[in-house]
C-alpha cells in the first residue's frame, strides 16, 4: 500500500457488524475497498466495480447497497453490515448460521461462493421489505446479481423457504 500524507486522509468512523470501527482513507476511496483493506471485512467481494455484479453488496443502515458505488467517506456514522456480521442478526445463537445462510446450504444455492455474500445481504433486506414474495419477485430481486455457477434455482428455493418459515413463525 502506498504511503499517504495523513493530512490528506479522512477519518471515517462507522459501526461495522455491530462494532464501532474507524479508519483513514482518501476522499476517492470506494467503500468496498475501505471495508476490505482498512477494516479487514474481506467477505465484501469486488467483482465488476460498476455496480452490476452485486458481489460487493452490503447493508447500509439496513438497506442493501453496492459498496463499489459508494465512497467510504459517505459511510461516516452509518451502520454497515457485511457477510461477516450476518449470522449475528439472522442466527438465534451467536456463531450459528442464520436461517438464510442455512437455507442456501440446504438448497445448494452456492458453489464457488463469490456472489453468495452479496445475494444473502440483498435477500436479508428484501425479506424485511417483502415478507411474502412470489417466485417472480425473488427472481427480480436476484436479477441484480450475477452468478456463473448455480443457475439461481437453489437460491430462489432457499429465499422462498425462509420467507414461508418466517411467516409461520418458525426457523427454516
Amino acid at each position: 500500500m502506498r504511503h499517504y500524507d495523513r493530512d490528506r486522509l479522512h477519518r471515517v468512523a462507522l459501526t461495522l457488524n455491530g462494532m464501532p470501527r474507524e479508519g483513514h482513507c482518501e476522499s476517492r476511496t470506494l467503500l468496498s475497498d475501505f471495508l476490505r483493506h482498512a477494516l479487514g471485512a474481506t467477505g465484501v467481494h469486488v467483482g465488476c466495480e460498476h455496480g452490476v455484479c452485486g458481489a460487493c453488496t452490503v447493508l447500509i443502515d439496513g438497506v442493501a447497497q453496492r459498496s463499489c458505488l459508494a465512497l467510504a467517506v459517505s459511510a461516516e456514522a452509518r451502520d454497515i453490515r457485511t457477510i461477516e456480521g450476518l449470522a449475528a442478526i439472522e442466527g438465534p445463537i451467536e456463531g450459528e448460521l442464520g436461517d438464510l445462510q442455512s437455507a442456501f446450504r440446504r438448497h445448494h444455492a452456492l458453489q464457488c461462493g463469490f456472489c453468495t455474500a452479496g445475494m444473502l445481504l440483498s435477500a436479508t433486506d428484501f425479506l424485511r421489505r417483502v415478507p411474502a414474495p412470489s417466485e417472480a419477485q425473488v427472481r427480480e430481486m436476484l436479477s441484480g446479481h450475477l452468478c456463473r455457477c448455480t443457475g439461481y434455482t437453489g437460491i430462489v428455493q432457499a429465499v422462498l423457504e425462509v420467507a414461508a418459515a418466517r411467516r409461520e413463525g418458525r426457523r427454516a
